[in-house]
């Protein structure tokens, strides 16, 4: 399957685009917040695309960017949400803002995002909070706490497999502390490093 289609822009219009690529033109779903960072109409374009194909349906959906995509990949573990309804919700909010509101549990201003009633609202914090860690291909920035961990790339692994973010950098930065002591693990290489303090993440949070 395609991951990304590049081509001149013909149409921008609410939640969708038009893109020729060499004779064909693709109609693709997007975010607002994609269609308002992406090249004016005349002009050459990317977007990084998934394929929804039912028996009832075919849509293409794109992003400015492949963390983008996964952002909406996220959602879509809501249940109750959608693709439509994640297009929506990410076309409302940024990135970095959905993020910060469900990281701090803040119901209210999840309620108040087009497309997040009161029980998705607290279905999305139940399911994502403390598991959507960005980064820069993801959404343009960085969270502080993850900026400053010359183990960004740790951290990220231990969410991905589903561990709380918050308890990844807390569990990373106790045994960066405990570790730098010892003087054969500062004679590691970064990528040797990285791998034993992933193994010792996975023992201690799995206590």
């Amino acid at each position: 399957m395609f991951n990304s289609l590049t081509g001149i822009i013909t149409e921008k219009s609410v939640q969708k685009i038009c893109l020729d690529t060499h004779g064909i033109e693709w109609e693709i779903l997007c975010p607002d917040t994609s269609i308002q960072s992406l090249p004016p109409v005349g002009e050459t374009g990317r977007v990084y695309t998934w394929l929804q194909h039912t028996d009832a349906l075919m849509n293409l959906y794109g992003f400015v960017s492949a963390g983008e995509r996964s952002l909406f990949f996220d959602l879509l573990k809501v249940d109750g949400i959608g693709p439509k309804g994640a297009l929506k919700i990410m076309g409302s909010v940024s990135s970095v803002q959905l993020v910060k509101i469900l990281d701090e549990g803040n119901l209210d201003a999840l309620q108040k995002v087009p497309g997040v009633g009161k029980k998705t609202a607290a279905k999305m914090l139940l399911q994502l909070k403390g598991k959507l860690t960005l980064s820069e291909d993801r959404g343009g920035a960085v969270p502080a706490a993850a900026a400053k961990s010359p183990y960004a790339d740790v951290i990220g692994a231990l969410v991905d497999m589903g561990h709380d973010k918050h308890s990844a950098e807390q569990t990373i930065a106790r045994l960066v502390e405990e570790l730098s002591k010892d003087e054969a693990f500062s004679a590691l290489s970064q990528s040797q490093r990285e791998d034993q303090l992933f193994r010792k993440a996975l023992v201690e949070m799995a206590r």
